[in-house]
C-alpha cells in the first residue's frame, strides 16, 4: 500500500470513527489492484481476507477493522467511502455510479450491486445480511441498524429513503418510482411492493409484520405504532392518509376511491386485537371533514340494486349483497327457469324469496351480467351514478345522523308499547309463528266458540274443565258482544298511543291542552293504522293475534256493525301494498299525532316543528330502506288524508249505533275521545 496519500483521503480518514484508527497498522492478507485510479486510501486492521478491484476511479476510502472478508468491485465510479467494524463478509459491486457511502457496522453479510446510480447512502450497524439492487436510480439512502435481513430492488427510482432500526426483514421492490420514504423501528418483517407510484412515505414504530401492495397510487401516507400486522391494498387510489397506534391487525382493502380517506384508530389495551376493513364497498365521503354522527353504530353502507339488502361488494357488475349474488350465480350456472309471472313482484330484503322469476328479472333489469364478473375496475358513469345516489340517500346534512337516531327511538318505543307489531302480525297472518295459531271464526257457531277458546287461554285448566261447551248466547247478542270486546281492545289501544306519544322526543314539552287535542284526534287514526297489518283479504287478527275473524263473517253482521268493518278492509288491502316495517309504521304513527292542523290548538309552531323533523326521518328513512320506490314518500302522506275521511265515518256510525241501539254502551274513555269529534 502506498505510504503516501493526498488531501482527500487524509480529509476522508479524519472524520472516521476514533475505534477506526488503531486498525491502519495491520493488514494480515489482503488483494488491492487499482487501474486508472488517482487516489485509494485502505486502512485494515484484524482482516484477513479483503479484495478491492478499481477501475477508472478517483476517489475511494476504505477502513475496516476485525473484518474478515471483503470484496469491492469498482469500475467508473467517481467517489466511494465505505467504514466497515466487526464485518465478517461485504460485497459491494459498482458501475457507472458516481457517489456511495457505506458504512457497516457489526454487520456479517452484505451485498450491493449498483449500476448507473449517481448517489447512494448506506449505513448498517449490527445487521447480518443485507442485499441492495439498484439500476438507473439517481439518489438512495439506506440507513439500518440491528436488521438482519433486508433486501432492496430499485428500478428506475430517482429517490429513495429508507431508514431501520432493530428490524430483522425487509423487503422493498420498487420499479418506477420516483420517491419513497421509510422508516421502520422494530419491526421485524416488512415487504414493499410499489409500482408506478410516485410518492410514499411510511413510518412504522414495534411493528412485527407489514405488507404493502401499490399500484398505479400517486400518494400514500402511513404512520403505524405498536401494530403487529398491517396489510395494505391499493388499487387506482391518488390520496390516503392512515394512522394506526396500538393496533395489532389491520386489513385494509381499496378499491375505486377518489377520495382522501383518514383513519385514526384510538389505542387498546394489549389484551385487544382490531381487525378493521374497509372494503370496496365502503362509500366515499363527499366532503374532508367527517360528519358528526350522534351514533356511531350506523355505518354508511351502499344498498343491493336488487333487493335493498346491504351490499356485501360489487358481483356481477352491480353492487349487490350475499343472497342476490349466490341466486344470480346458481341461476345462471345452473341454466334454471323459473315459472312466468306476471304480477311485476316488488322485490325487496323481505319478499325476494317470494317470487323467483320477478328476482331474477330485477337482477338481470339493474345489470347484472355472467360477463360482468371480468372487469375488475367499476366505470366511470356507475361511479357518478352511485355517487349522486349516495348524496341524495345521504345528504350532506350533518342532522341526517340525529334523524337516523331519532327513527331507532320511535321504533324501540313502537316494539316497548305495541304488544302486536307489524311484524308479529306478519308472522301470525303467514303461518310461521312457533306457537298456537289463531282460532278462526267464520259464523255464529264458531264466535261462540272463539269466545270460550279466548277464555281457556286466559284461566287456568281446572277453571275450562268445569264446562265442556260454552254457554250458549241468543243470536241478537253475539254482535253485541263482539262489539264489547272490541270497544275493550280499543281502550286498551289507547293507552298504548298515549305512552307512545309521550315518546316523542318534545312531545311532553307542548302545552298540556294541545297534547289533549292531538291525542283526541290523533288516536282513533293511529288505530285504525295499526289496525291495517292486522288484516288482509280474508280477514282480521282479534285478541292479540289469537282469534282470526273472516272478512265474509263481519259482512254478514246485522247492520251497521257490518259497515263499521268493510272499510277499514278496504283501507288495510291499499296500505298494505306500501309493505312499510316496523320503523316506517313508527314514524307515520308520530307524523299523524303531530299534526299541527287539529281544531283548538293554541301553540301551533313548536307542534309543526316537531312534525317536520319527524317528516325528514321519515323521507330518510323510507329513501334508505325503499329505494326502488321513489314515490313512497307521498304515497304515504296521501294516506293521511284516506285516514281523516275514514275516522269520519266510524264516529258517525258510531253516534248512529248509539241512536239505534240503546243497550250499546261506549266505552267511558272512548266515549270522551269521540264526544264533538268530526
Amino acid at each position: 500500500m502506498d505510504n503516501k496519500m493526498n488531501s482527500f483521503d487524509m480529509e476522508t480518514l479524519s472524520t472516521l470513527d476514533y475505534p477506526y484508527l488503531p486498525s491502519l497498522e495491520y493488514s494480515h492478507n489482503s488483494s488491492h489492484h487499482h487501474s486508472s485510479d488517482r487516489s485509494h486510501s485502505f486502512n485494515h486492521s484484524s482482516d484477513r481476507s479483503h479484495s478491492f478491484n478499481h477501475s477508472p476511479d478517483r476517489s475511494h476510502s476504505f477502513n475496516h477493522s476485525p473484518d474478515r472478508s471483503h470484496s469491492c468491485n469498482h469500475s467508473p465510479d467517481r467517489s466511494h467511502s465505505f467504514n466497515h467494524s466487526s464485518d465478517r463478509s461485504h460485497s459491494c459491486n459498482h458501475s457507472s455510479d458516481r457517489s456511495h457511502s457505506f458504512n457497516h457496522s457489526s454487520d456479517r453479510s452484505h451485498s450491493f450491486n449498483h449500476s448507473s446510480d449517481r448517489s447512494h447512502s448506506c449505513n448498517h450497524s449490527s445487521d447480518r445480511s443485507h442485499s441492495c439492487n439498484h439500476s438507473s436510480d439517481r439518489s438512495h439512502s439506506f440507513n439500518h441498524s440491528s436488521d438482519r435481513s433486508h433486501s432492496f430492488n430499485h428500478s428506475s427510482d430517482r429517490s429513495h429513503s429508507c431508514n431501520h432500526s432493530p428490524d430483522r426483514s425487509h423487503s422493498f421492490n420498487h420499479s418506477p418510482d420516483r420517491s419513497h420514504s421509510f422508516n421502520h423501528r422494530s419491526d421485524r418483517s416488512h415487504s414493499f411492493n410499489h409500482s408506478p407510484d410516485r410518492s410514499h412515505s411510511f413510518n412504522h414504530s414495534p411493528d412485527r409484520s407489514q405488507s404493502f401492495n401499490h399500484s398505479p397510487n400517486r400518494s400514500q401516507s402511513f404512520n403505524h405504532s405498536p401494530n403487529r400486522s398491517q396489510s395494505f391494498n391499493h388499487s387506482p387510489d391518488r390520496s390516503h392518509s392512515i394512522n394506526h397506534s396500538p393496533d395489532r391487525s389491520h386489513s385494509y382493502n381499496y378499491t375505486y376511491s377518489v377520495y382522501q380517506r383518514s383513519v385514526n384508530d384510538k389505542p387498546l389495551s394489549p389484551s385487544q386485537s382490531s381487525d378493521c376493513s374497509i372494503v370496496s364497498l365502503s362509500r366515499p365521503r363527499p366532503h374532508s371533514n367527517p360528519p358528526t354522527y350522534t351514533d356511531a353504530s350506523s355505518p354508511l353502507n351502499i344498498d343491493c340494486r336488487v333487493c335493498g339488502d346491504t351490499a356485501s361488494g360489487f358481483h356481477y357488475g352491480v353492487h349487490a349483497c350475499e343472497g342476490c349474488k349466490g341466486f344470480f350465480r346458481r341461476t345462471v350456472r345452473l341454466k334454471l327457469v323459473y315459472d312466468h309471472c306476471e304480477l311485476h313482484c316488488r322485490i325487496h330484503k323481505k319478499s325476494r324469496n317470494k317470487c323467483q322469476y320477478c328476482r331474477f328479472q330485477k337482477c338481470l333489469l339493474v345489470g347484472m351480467s355472467h360477463d360482468a364478473i371480468r372487469f375488475g375496475r367499476m366505470p366511470q358513469v356507475e361511479r357518478e351514478k352511485l355517487q349522486a345516489e349516495f348524496m341524495d340517500v345521504h345528504p350532506r346534512n350533518p342532522e341526517s345522523a340525529d334523524l337516523r337516531a331519532l327513527s331507532r327511538q320511535l321504533c324501540l318505543s313502537y316494539h316497548r308499547h305495541f304488544p302486536l307489531t307489524k311484524s308479529k302480525a306478519k308472522a301470525i297472518l303467514s303461518g310461521k309463528t312457533h306457537g298456537n295459531s289463531p282460532f278462526v271464526i267464520h259464523d255464529m257457531k264458531s264466535l261462540t266458540a272463539g269466545q270460550y277458546f279466548i277464555n281457556c287461554r286466559q284461566l287456568p285448566v281446572l277453571e275450562c274443565q268445569r264446562s265442556v261447551l260454552p254457554p250458549e248466547e241468543p243470536a241478537g247478542e253475539l254482535e253485541l258482544s263482539v262489539f264489547r270486546r272490541i270497544q275493550i281492545r280499543s281502550a286498551e289501544a289507547v293507552q298504548e298511543v298515549t305512552e307512545f306519544s309521550k315518546s316523542i322526543p318534545g312531545f311532553t314539552e307542548l302545552d298540556m291542552n294541545d297534547q289533549v287535542i292531538l291525542l283526541k284526534y290523533g288516536v282513533i287514526e293511529v288505530m285504525t293504522t295499526m289496525l291495517a297489518p292486522l288484516m288482509n283479504k280474508d280477514g282480521t287478527l282479534f285478541a292479540y293475534g289469537q282469534i282470526f275473524m273472516t272478512r265474509e263473517f263481519l259482512k254478514s253482521l246485522r247492520k251497521p256493525f257490518c259497515e263499521m268493518m268493510e272499510p277499514k278492509f278496504e283501507f288495510a288491502v291499499k296500505f298494505n301494498v306500501l309493505e312499510l316495517d316496523d320503523s316506517d309504521m313508527a314514524l307515520f304513527f308520530a307524523v299523524i299525532i303531530l299534526s299541527g292542523d287539529r281544531p283548538g290548538l293554541v301553540n301551533v309552531k313548536p307542534i309543526e316543528d316537531l312534525q317536520e323533523t319527524v317528516l325528514q326521518a321519515l323521507e330518510l328513512q323510507l329513501k334508505t330502506i325503499h329505494p326502488d320506490c321513489p314515490q313512497l314518500f307521498a304515497k304515504l302522506l296521501q294516506k293521511m288524508t284516506d285516514l281523516r275521511q275514514l275516522v269520519a265515518n266510524h264516529v258517525r256510525l258510531i253516534h248512529l249505533l248509539k241512536k239505534q241501539e240503546l243497550e250499546v254502551c261506549l266505552h267511558p274513555l272512548l266515549q270522551e275521545i269521540m264526544r264533538d269529534l268530526y
